[in-house]
């Protein structure tokens, strides 16, 4: 049976620099994905492929 789950999030406030803010804005509008999105994948990326 199909069953709708939703994802637990947490809202957390971090400090960026302004032109990684921009860069990432940028980003996300041309790829058609939410900044909040672009964010969460960029970090799952970088913990996936961090050096051990």
């Amino acid at each position: 049976m199909f069953k709708v789950e939703k994802e637990e999030m947490i809202n957390k406030t971090f400090r960026l620099p302004k032109n990684l803010v921009e860069t990432l804005s940028e980003i996300a509008q041309k790829k058609g994905v939410s900044l909040n999105n672009l964010v969460k994948q960029c970090c799952e990326y970088a913990i996936a492929n961090l050096e051990k």
